[in-house]
């Protein structure tokens, strides 16, 4: 049975730190909000974070800095006015979530006011502002307490978005969205939608990212008529930890930044070999070097080494990457930890102007999921998070602006028709599509692309998208399928943009064109539905 319309002035579809910032800073402005998330607000990348947040706070460091260095590490792709915003609102960010009462590690010099700031890969001053090695979870647990008390917003766990609704002006009306615990799927009616749906990076074998991590937003803000860009950028992290009952273990850039050496099996150092930094060079230099050692020795991981520093020292920097490395049996101050990259971030996305908007009058995009010109061909690390909550002001001062000129929301919209479908028949198939579309971008997509490569990958995708659409044409929709149908969505953009670009650059390599063209000839990989 269809469930009655919901109604929002603003429905933000996703429940990671992009999407309660959105959330919380609209409900303080008087706005009504539905938050929805795919599982409970607990679990999200967001969540999952453990580096922090970069903020030039220091007295040697300047806004100016941390541009040049962010902008250093997107190899000739970032725009100006986008790190710029970025930059200058770092300390903003850091503030508004102290007065939230997120508590940062500070240093143990009593006199030092300022919070204990680390290093990370690409950076060339300390200005990492964290929560010890769990900034994520202190930022997330502590804003959804918020959320949960406030009176201006509904929370809808255990949904998923299936499509967005437009109305006949091209304007972004409302949604459809499957309730996971009674199977029904429902119609929310909006003002405006802003998408928070983090990435992609769960299209891949090997990632650092929850099952969530579907592209959910980047499929359905194409399927509707976005525009999307330089999705052929998938940020690999060096060093996920490499263990067969280890799933999505992160060992945090945070442990290089402290000193951690990068190691083969036979104890040697290799990273001063491909780039002067040596460990603290960006992430796709490190995550190359990483894939080159493996494949040349025919290992399976390489090895993080810190116990070079003292045990206590150790333990009092990275206290959960220690308990996580503990229940699989590895000690981190007596022995090395087996490591390999897997894919974590998603640079490319939807395209959004400096205010959040997309192509759609009434949809918005932050996040992961948005393209907004930061991040160019390489994410900096930390700059995630601080994106995170820097858009979120500006789509709150948007929609503000925007919602005296948006209409009402609907009364009523299209039901969702399910009269001509039935139950699937079998699961397999949905199962056995999700399996082999991640091992093909895995191994023909992923940190080492050649034409033939994604000649393959471009090939199977087509097949596996027209036989998911005569799926989803003919069954029941669930959550597995919807993700899928997503992911499917995702991976041909990735491969329609890397087969695109004639060149390598940032996270993107081709071993039929090796050679970067000069910065002057860069340009964005812009799709168009």
């Amino acid at each position: 049975m269809q469930a009655s319309t919901f109604k929002y002035d603003v429905l933000v579809v996703g429940g990671g730190f992009a999407g309660m910032s959105v959330a919380l800073r609209l409900a303080d402005s008087g706005i009504s909000v539905g938050l929805l998330a795919k599982k409970s607000l607990e679990e999200s990348a967001s969540m999952m974070a453990q580096g922090g947040i970069a903020a030039a706070l220091a007295p040697d460091d300047s806004p100016q800095r941390h541009a040049a260095d962010t902008t250093e590490a997107g190899s000739g792709l970032c725009h100006p006015e986008a790190v710029d915003l970025l930059v200058r609102h770092s300390k903003d960010c850091i503030d508004w979530l102290t007065a939230y009462g997120v508590t940062f590690t500070h240093s143990e010099k009593a006199t030092d006011a300022l919070p204990h700031l680390t290093r990370e890969g690409g950076h060339t001053h300390r200005r990492v502002v964290h929560s010890a090695d769990a900034t994520g979870a202190a930022i997330i647990t502590t804003l959804e307490n918020r959320i949960r008390a406030h009176t201006g917003i509904q929370t809808l766990e255990d949904h998923i978005v299936v499509d967005l609704i437009t109305g006949s002006d091209g304007a972004c009306v409302g949604a459809y969205m499957l309730d996971k615990t009674s199977s029904t799927v429902q119609t929310v009616s909006a003002r405006a939608i802003v998408l928070a749906t983090g990435g992609a990076s769960k299209v891949y074998l090997y990632t650092t990212n929850p099952d969530t991590s579907t592209g959910d937003g980047i499929a359905m803000a194409w399927r509707a008529g976005c525009r999307v860009a330089n999705m052929e950028f998938v940020q690999f992290h060096p060093t996920c930890l490499y263990h067969p009952h280890a799933k999505s273990v992160l060992i945090s850039e945070a442990v290089r930044g402290e000193g951690a050496y990068l190691i083969r099996s036979d104890g040697s150092r290799f990273m001063h070999m491909h780039d002067e930094r040596g460990e603290l060079a960006p992430r796709d230099i490190v995550a190359r070097a990483i894939d080159y050692e493996m494949k040349k020795g025919g290992d399976d991981c390489v090895y993080l080494d810190i116990r070079h520093k003292p045990a206590t020292e150790i333990l009092r920097a990275f206290p959960n990457i220690a308990r996580s490395c503990e229940r699989f049996g590895i000690d981190i101050t007596r022995e090395p930890i087996p490591v390999v990259p897997a894919a974590h971030y998603t640079c490319g996305g939807i395209i959004t102007d400096l205010r959040s908007g997309t192509d759609l009058p009434g949809l918005y995009a932050v996040g992961e999921c948005a393209w907004t010109g930061v991040h160019g061909a390489n994410r900096l690390a930390s700059n995630s998070l601080l994106e995170c909550s820097v858009f979120a002001a500006a789509a709150h001062d948007r929609i503000l602006s925007d919602l005296d000129e948006l209409p009402e929301a609907r009364e009523s919209l299209p039901h969702w028709d399910e009269s001509r479908v039935t139950d699937a028949d079998e699961q397999i198939v949905v199962s056995h599509n999700w399996d082999e579309l991640r091992r093909f971008m895995w191994d023909y997509v992923g940190i080492v692309r050649t034409n033939k490569r994604l000649e393959r990958a471009r090939h199977r995708v087509e097949l596996l998208r027209e036989e998911i659409a005569e799926y989803y044409g003919n069954f029941k929709i669930t959550n597995d399928l919807i993700e899928l149908r997503n992911l499917v969505q995702v991976a041909e953009l990735t491969i329609n943009s890397a087969m695109s670009r004639k060149e390598s650059r940032g996270l993107h390599f081709n071993k039929d064109y090796p050679d970067t063209l000069p910065d002057d000839q860069a340009v964005d990989t812009i799709l168009v539905p």
